[in-house]
């Protein structure tokens, strides 16, 4: 089975390991075991590229490297719910798993990006940083759950299906549900106050400069 090919190689690699070969004997993998991990090296770079781009997309976007922060700041939450859906239900890291990881990139980078777009919105209205922050989560708060909820859903039937077949996309609904339980919270709490620590210095000069040039 594809969820116990990691735990068969370890374990036969530990006893390969303990056997004492002459100098002139190989051993090495071939097979499944290979292809594995060619697949997992393949999947990581497929991710970090990924996350480069949607940096560079951020970034061009907003054109604010603090914004920026914000979101990207707020995806390495998803590894939190995924590792705590692993744990709760002994899934494994497997392909379908990774697969499901990078699923999970665009869905809570859009979240955060509905909530700091309108963010910027009402602060170039004029409003101020901390009333803002609180508009922009309350009025964002359905769009943010609704997005998550009908993924969530959409995803139970994937995790709870036990026909032929079913222990493969079993792990793919609970890497993609364990994700988004966790950074649609985050998505409430932790990126409203890491986006006002992030630009609260900066607010305040605006304000101090805006006042002396008032002044003068």
């Amino acid at each position: 089975q594809v969820t116990v090919l990691g735990d068969v190689a370890g374990d036969t690699r530990k006893k390969i390991d303990a056997l004492k070969l002459l100098s002139r004997i190989f051993m090495g993998w071939v097979g499944e075991v290979t292809a594995r991990e060619k697949a997992f090296f393949e999947l990581l770079a497929l991710l970090l590229v990924g996350v480069a781009r949607v940096y560079l997309v951020i970034a061009a976007r907003f054109e604010d490297v603090g914004d920026s922060f914000s979101i990207m700041f707020f995806v390495t939450f998803r590894f939190v719910g995924v590792i705590w859906a692993f744990v709760l239900t002994g899934t494994a890291l497997n392909v379908i798993t990774f697969i499901g990881i990078i699923m999970l990139m665009g869905i809570v980078v859009k979240n955060a990006i509905v909530f700091v777009d309108y963010t910027r919105q009402l602060i170039s209205r004029g409003m101020d940083l901390h009333d803002a922050i609180i508009t922009g989560g309350k009025t964002r708060l359905r769009p943010v759950l609704m997005t998550s909820l009908t993924t969530i859903f959409g995803m139970i039937p994937l995790a709870l299906s036990r026909g032929e077949g079913s222990e493969i996309w079993n792990a793919l609904g609970i890497t993609v549900i364990g994700g988004l339980l966790v950074s649609g919270l985050v998505t409430l709490v932790l990126v409203p106050i890491v986006y006002y620590i992030v630009h609260k210095p900066r607010f305040k000069a605006n304000v101090k400069k805006i006042n002396s040039e008032q002044n003068v």
